[in-house]
């Protein structure tokens, strides 16, 4: 069992009864899942840049990646529908923990200039997106091997019903959340 999963069950479930008050324990907000994407625009010319995103993709989640295809066609970037433009991962359970405690641990505190991600970023359903602008502040990518530096767009689902709730849960993971 991961550290935050082990977290999860045994001190921030019973948090969150005492905060908002459950009476049913399927009620408690947990997460599901973690998405993480990696679109790659300049895979139009060079099909060799959508294989380097994947393997590092694949390092920083430690499962494979999906090929991501375009929707519609574009005419002004040469982008044509049905085109390997990007890749995601979906990670759940023990996988997805573990992938959460190495993102707040490890490679948050390792941007530059960080102060916290901006809570702006909830949906209104209890999910977080947002977005790291280089992959290589995961200690699992290799600095000398990276030709180019890519975004990552992470998306923590979770199954609370509003904003305040999601927003308690992931601060109680030690996510640097601004208020």
């Amino acid at each position: 069992m991961a550290n935050f999963e082990k977290l999860y069950n045994d001190v921030i479930k019973k948090s969150l009864v005492e905060k908002f008050g459950y009476k049913n324990p399927h009620e408690i907000p947990k997460l599901t899942k973690i998405v993480l994407n990696m679109g790659v625009g300049a895979a139009v010319t060079d099909k060799k840049k959508l294989n380097n995103a994947m393997d590092e993709l694949a390092l920083i989640a430690g499962q494979k990646p999906v090929m991501t295809a375009a929707r519609k066609s574009i005419a002004t970037f040469k982008l044509r529908e049905g085109m390997p433009i990007g890749c995601k991962v979906t990670l759940r359970s023990e996988k997805m923990y573990e992938f959460l405690e190495r993102l707040v641990n490890i490679a948050l505190p390792r941007i530059r200039d960080f102060h916290g991600i901006t809570g702006k970023n909830f949906d209104g359903k209890g999910n977080f997106a947002f977005g790291i602008k280089e992959q290589i502040v995961f200690p699992e990518i290799n600095y000398e091997k990276v030709e180019d530096v890519r975004g990552l767009d992470i998306v923590i689902c979770t199954t609370a019903k509003t904003d305040e709730e999601a927003k308690y849960l992931l601060t109680s993971f030690n996510m640097p959340l601004k208020k």
